[in-house]
């Protein structure tokens, strides 16, 4: 296998692997960077998570994720917030300067669009600063439009940049994955005003397969699969001075039913073979 400095698995795409048994993984296959999920790394604890891959000599590239700021109901959006200051925490005690954030999607019965990207921008104004005094960055991600109704009202990189670009880039960039953001014309041209801003804050990559699973939310192919030329979109990134952890995250019921350790060596693989 070819140079793996780059390439980071993301906790995601291997879950059916507990926190020791990835970081083992890791160690097998020559891999020094994992992205991490709150949930698991809440259930292992967050000091003795970051004891672990910090013993393994493991690097976190990114945390996964904080955000859900649309809710109208004051207590909730009170609640969402104090539940990102953790987020924050937690990234800072993991050691990653990446909090990835899912924006959050309409509220019950609402079908405002517009407010509710606006109620992101006033979630970020409150957290942004707390971030950036505890050395974190947060990552927006646009999620594919098919997401915007329950889960993301930001749905490409013009919407989170025009988001981000209300705060400082310490503060607030985005994330650029290619599984929700392959379709747009317009990405590349996102790609590099983000990077000329200091604003790309992570890189993903995952490949887009039909026909796409019901539910649709485990439909994350396999790099190599599908129809998405990783090639092109790293040298998109590269362009525009993006240097750091390629990171690849696959929400795949059909690879979480395998051995953990077999889809880790594969996503390596499919990293070399896709990407360098």
């Amino acid at each position: 296998m070819t140079d793996l400095s780059r390439f980071s698995i993301n906790q995601m795409t291997v879950k059916q692997l507990s926190l020791p048994e990835l970081v083992d993984a890791c160690r097998e296959s020559g891999v020094g960077n994992v992205g991490l999920w709150r949930e698991p790394v809440q259930s292992y604890g967050v000091e003795e998570t970051a004891k672990l891959v910090r013993d393994a000599g493991l690097t976190v590239t990114t945390l996964c994720r904080g955000g859900f700021f649309t809710a109208i109901d004051p207590d909730e959006r009170a609640a969402a917030l104090d539940d990102n200051r953790r987020a924050v925490d937690e990234a800072a005690t993991l050691g990653t300067d990446t909090l990835v954030l899912v924006s959050g999607g309409l509220p019950a019965g609402s079908k405002d669009l517009h407010g509710a990207r606006e109620r992101i921008a006033d979630a970020l104004s409150v957290l942004g600063p707390y971030a950036e005094e505890h050395g974190v960055k947060l990552a927006i991600e646009p999620l594919h439009p098919m997401y915007a109704s329950d889960r993301c009202v930001v749905s490409t990189l013009t919407q989170a940049l025009d988001l981000a670009e209300r705060f400082p880039a310490q503060q607030v960039g985005v994330t650029v994955d290619t599984y929700h953001i392959w379709w747009d014309d317009n990405a590349p041209a996102q790609i590099a005003r983000a990077g000329a801003g200091g604003r790309i804050h992570t890189f993903q990559l995952a490949d887009w397969t039909t026909p796409l699973p019901e539910g649709v939310l485990n439909g994350r192919g396999q790099i190599g699969d599908g129809s998405i030329d990783m090639r092109e979109w790293q040298r998109y990134v590269e362009a525009a001075g993006y240097t750091g952890a390629i990171e690849v995250e696959l929400f795949n019921d059909a690879l979480w039913a395998r051995d953990g350790r077999e889809v880790l060596a594969e996503t390596a693989e499919r990293f070399v073979a896709h990407t360098l």
